[in-house]
């Protein structure tokens, strides 16, 4: 939506009057390293061009008003009495659970009006969340820093972090960092390769050449992604622990290379939490090697290795869906394309596909029609472009 068509419904919903700011944050889509960021690993997102927009206005009272362009739901917060909407609300949480954290970070938040407009389609597995947390504590923290005369620029790693925490503890999912971070700290026409463990990172640049990055949306999302993203987390540590009886000084998964994993793998008893570990263990250097891939502009190897962490997620983690399995294996069989895999935390959301420019109609024509067949719904097409992470922008 138009930032003038956003400043109308602002009015009509907030009224008239007062100065309007405008800030954005993007969703991300993950190149490579699924399902390691909580385990210390390095990933490879990039932030995208589809965004959350939000419209704000300072308030002199202590209220947190919100509302989406596209739902009749209205929020009306008391910043001091946040805690009393957890788990109470049907949209808004993402918000509310940011503006909590920061006051716990110490940021002393004025009221706000603040109108949302979201672009990443939501459940997709783009991080649509993490564009709420990062554009939300973006917007706030500002207003905060300006209410205590403070003028220096916006720590977006912290407030990456903040958001994070926003979702452990208001929300309830244990995420890693990966999401918000991608969605703080994009840059155009870059991947983002990351250290979850330490928050090192690169800036990678992501010349695609004559080919296009295509979102292909399942349009599905099944119920026990919650659940099952928590049961991975716990598994992940019960192999961890395992292992660090032949290797103590392991802090986390990310520290085990392919060839210990191979040496002591049998000390993980349970043959599925072993597979969990594997696939961890190998999903980490496939994203190393993605990275001199990249550097060295051999898109058809980073797209072997796309393919390969698609085999892993769904043989050895099992957090594919057999939606996401379809579009995954039937876009490999068309020319043109170098890799497609599963992105996000999996259960239906998106697959994220490299196409050659010319085979870029042909697969949403054909591979739209095959997925209509074979599940009676429509699958959804996105091209984006690489872009710029959280940021204010001119009203």
């Amino acid at each position: 939506m138009e930032i003038n068509e956003m400043k109308k419904i602002f009015a009509e919903t907030f009224g008239e009057g007062g100065e309007l700011r405008v800030f954005t944050s993007p969703g991300r889509v993950n190149l490579i390293g699924e399902h390691v960021d909580y385990c210390g690993g390095p990933v490879m997102p990039a932030a995208l061009t589809m965004k959350t927009t939000v419209i704000a206005r300072k308030r002199d009272d202590r209220r947190l008003r919100l509302k989406a362009t596209d739902l009749d739901i209205f929020v009306d917060a008391d910043l001091d009495k946040l805690e009393d909407f957890k788990g109470k609300l049907k949209w808004g949480d993402y918000q509310l659970g940011v503006a909590l954290e920061l006051q716990k970070d110490g940021y002393d938040l004025c009221g706000a009006d603040l109108l949302f407009d979201d672009t990443v389609p939501h459940g997709g597995g783009l991080s649509s969340s993490a564009a709420i947390e990062v554009s939300t504590a973006l917007c706030l923290s500002v207003f905060a820093d300006e209410k205590a005369g403070r003028k220096s620029e916006p720590d977006m790693i912290k407030l990456a972090l903040i958001g994070q925490r926003a979702e452990h503890n208001f929300i309830g999912v244990n995420c890693g960092i990966m999401d918000q971070f991608a969605s703080a700290m994009g840059k155009k026409d870059h991947a983002i390769f990351l250290d979850c463990a330490t928050l090192d990172f690169e800036h990678v640049p992501l010349n695609l050449g004559d080919c296009r990055l295509v979102l292909t949306n399942t349009n599905v999302k099944h119920s026990l992604g919650n659940s099952k993203y928590n049961e991975r987390r716990s598994e992940c540590e019960a192999g961890l622990e395992a292992l660090k009886k032949a290797m103590p000084d392991i802090k986390q998964l990310a520290d085990v290379s392919p060839e210990d994993f191979e040496k002591h793998k049998m000390l993980i008893e349970n043959e599925t939490v072993r597979r969990r570990i594997k696939h961890v263990v190998n999903e980490c250097a496939r994203v190393h090697e993605s990275v001199k891939a990249m550097k060295e502009n051999n898109l058809e190897l980073f797209g072997q290795l796309m393919n390969a962490s698609h085999d892993s997620l769904q043989y050895d983690y099992e957090v594919t869906c057999e939606e996401l399995d379809f579009l995954s294996a039937e876009a490999r069989k068309m020319d043109g394309v170098l890799g497609s895999r599963m992105t996000g935390a999996g259960f239906g959301g998106c697959t994220v596909s490299i196409i050659k420019d010319s085979a870029v109609d042909s697969y949403i024509k054909n591979v739209g029609a095959l997925y209509k067949e074979k599940f009676g719904i429509e699958a959804s097409f996105y091209i984006s472009d690489v872009g710029d992470g959280g940021m204010e922008i001119s009203c």
